[in-house]
C-alpha cells in the first residue's frame, strides 16, 4: 500500500473513519521517524475534533502497542496488576498503590507519565526525590519487579515507543482530552507490561480532562471495552475531581504528603481513594483484599515504597525543602461553594512546577496546599492555601489566581462523593 499521510490526514479531518491498515501505517511511520511530528500533530487534532469508532480505537491502540516490545514475566503463578489515572489536580495514588498491592503479594510493573496540560505528571513528582531514576531498562525492570515486588517507570525505548512520542506531542499541541487517544495512550503501556488485571480511575469535574460524568462514562467505557477486546481483564472507577485530590498540589509536596499518608497519616480522601482502587484490582484479579488498610497502618507499605526508592537510585533522606512559603487568607466569610481546580493545577506550571513547552524543566519545589474542601465554612482572614515559591512576582500572581478559583459564598453546596460509579 502506498502511504500518503496527507491524505489520510484528510479523510479523518472530514469525519471519515479510517482503516486498519491506514492506522498501522501511521503509528509505524511516526515510530521509525519518518512521519514528521507536523502532520502527527495534525492527524491528533483531527482525531480530537472528529473521533475514532470502537473498531479504530482498539486498532490505534494495538499498533501503538505493537511499535515496541512487551515484558515477559517469569510463569510462576505470580499476578501483575496496575493501575491508571486519567489525570486529576493532586492525584499522588500511584505512588501509594504500588508499595501497597506489593504488600499484598501482586507485583506491580508501573508505567507511568508526565504531567499533560495541568494535570501533574507521576514521573515528575517521583523526580523531586534525589536520584530517583524513572527511565530504567527492561532488564532493569524485571529484576526491581522480581526484588521489590514494584516499580514505578517511564515506558522505555522498546515499550510502546509510539506513545512515548506521541503523549508529549498531546501536551502542547492542545489534544489530550480526546477518548480514542486517552484509551490508547494508556493502554499501550499497560499491555506491554503484560499485566494479568488493571483499574482505571477515570475522574471527572473541574480538575479533569472529562469536565462532566457523561464524558467520563465514555472514556471508562472506552478504556474497558478496548483493554477487554485485547484481553485484560479491565474495570474503572469514575471519580470526582471537582476539587484537588488531599491538599497537596505539586510535585514535592505531594510526595510529602504520601509519606504521611504511608505512615498512617495524612487526608482521608487520599487513604480512601487508595484503598478502594486497591481492593478494586484485587478482586478483578482474583486475589482477596483483607489485609490492605494494616499494610498502611503498620508501616509495610512505607517500608516498601522506600524500598522501591532505593532500588530505583533515589534517597528519601535527601528529599529538598519546599521553595519559600506564604499563606493565602480569605477575604471574606462564608460557604466553599466550589473550588476550579484546573485554575490550581495552571497556577502550579505558573509557578515553575509544569511544562508550558516539552522540553521545560521543572521546579520541583514549588507547589500548593488547600487548606479547604467544598462545604467547609471558613472566616475572613483563615487561611485558605499555601504557596510554596522563590519568586515573588509569580506568588503575587499565583494568590490572585487562587482567590478567583476558590469561590466562597452565603449558601452551603455538597460535595460529590468521591467514587461516583464503577464501570
Amino acid at each position: 500500500m502506498v502511504f500518503h499521510p496527507s491524505q489520510i490526514i484528510i479523510r479523518k479531518r472530514d469525519g471519515h473513519a479510517l482503516s486498519d491498515q491506514q492506522i498501522h501505517a501511521l503509528i509505524q511511520h511516526f515510530s521509525d521517524g519518518s512521519l514528521p511530528d507536523y502532520q502527527m500533530a495534525a492527524l491528533a487534532m483531527a482525531i480530537f475534533l472528529q473521533g475514532m469508532d470502537a473498531r479504530e480505537t482498539t486498532t490505534l491502540t494495538r499498533s501503538m502497542l505493537e511499535s515496541g516490545s512487551t515484558l515477559r514475566w517469569p510463569d510462576d503463578g505470580t499476578l501483575y496488576v496496575d493501575k491508571h489515572s486519567t489525570g486529576g489536580i493532586g492525584d499522588k495514588i500511584s505512588l501509594l498503590l504500588a508499595p501497597l498491592l506489593a504488600c499484598q503479594g501482586v507485583r506491580v510493573p508501573m508505567i507511568s507519565g508526565r504531567g499533560l496540560g495541568p494535570t501533574g505528571g507521576t514521573l515528575d513528582k517521583l523526580e523531586s526525590i534525589p536520584g530517583f531514576r524513572t527511565d530504567l531498562s527492561e532488564s532493569e525492570i524485571l529484576q526491581v519487579v522480581s526484588d521489590v515486588g514494584c516499580l514505578i517507570t517511564g515506558a522505555t525505548e522498546s515499550l510502546a515507543p509510539a506513545d512515548r512520542k506521541l503523549y508529549a506531542l498531546r501536551d502542547v499541541t492542545g489534544t489530550v482530552p480526546s477518548i480514542p487517544l486517552i484509551t490508547a495512550s494508556i493502554l499501550s503501556k499497560k499491555l506491554a507490561a503484560s499485566l494479568d488485571a488493571l483499574v482505571l480511575d477515570v475522574k471527572f469535574g473541574s480538575g479533569a480532562f472529562m469536565k462532566t460524568l457523561e464524558e467520563a462514562r465514555a472514556l471508562a467505557t472506552s478504556l474497558v471495552n478496548t483493554g477487554t477486546q485485547l484481553g485484560l481483564a479491565t474495570s474503572a472507577l469514575i471519580t470526582d475531581m471537582n476539587q484537588p485530590l488531599g491538599r497537596a498540589v505539586g510535585n514535592l509536596v505531594e510526595v510529602t504528603e504520601v509519606i504521611d499518608v504511608l505512615k498512617g497519616e495524612g487526608p482521608a480522601d487520599v487513604r480512601e481513594l487508595t484503598l478502594q482502587l486497591a481492593k478494586e484490582v484485587l478482586t478483578k484479579a482474583g486475589q482477596a483484599s483483607d489485609g490492605l488498610e494494616d499494610h498502611l497502618s503498620s508501616g509495610r507499605a512505607l517500608e516498601r515504597f522506600e524500598q522501591m526508592v532505593v532500588a530505583q537510585g533515589g534517597n528519601l533522606g535527601q528529599l529538598p525543602s519546599p521553595a519559600e512559603s506564604s499563606e493565602l487568607l480569605a477575604v471574606a466569610s462564608g460557604h466553599v461553594q466550589s473550588i476550579d481546580s484546573e485554575q490550581l493545577g495552571l497556577v502550579v506550571i505558573t509557578l515553575g512546577g509544569g511544562r508550558q513547552m516539552m522540553n521545560d524543566a521543572i521546579d520541583h519545589r514549588v507547589g500548593l496546599e488547600i487548606l479547604v474542601r467544598i462545604g467547609d465554612v471558613v472566616e475572613q482572614g483563615e487561611p485558605l492555601a499555601i504557596i510554596y515559591s522563590d519568586d515573588s512576582d509569580r506568588r503575587l500572581a499565583a494568590e490572585e489566581a487562587i482567590g478567583a478559583a476558590i469561590q466562597i459564598g452565603d449558601a452551603a453546596t455538597p460535595s460529590n462523593p468521591l467514587v461516583v460509579e464503577k464501570i
